[in-house]
């Protein structure tokens, strides 16, 4: 769910889309890490001035702990 939701999201954000894939990572059984990759002319889109987007992301996937019972760790990096 929450994958899917960062995928469709964060492709409206951007100029390239294509370039959008998320990787999860399971840190123990209440927290996931979240990473985004993303083209690197997109990564500042995607974060924000003063990272009000980025936190705004965060905000929305957190109501997601209630449903689900996890924490999750967003980051943003550039494709390798």
């Amino acid at each position: 769910m929450v994958d899917a939701f960062l995928i469709a999201y964060t492709k409206l954000l951007v100029e390239h889309p294509e370039d959008i894939s998320i990787e999860i990572n399971e840190i123990d059984e209440k927290l996931d890490e979240i990473t985004i990759y993303a083209n690197n002319e997109d990564i500042g889109k995607l974060i924000g001035k003063h990272g009000r987007m980025i936190n705004s992301i965060k905000t929305v996937i957190s109501g997601c702990k209630a449903k689900y019972g996890k924490n999750y760790r967003l980051n943003v990096k550039p494709i390798a």
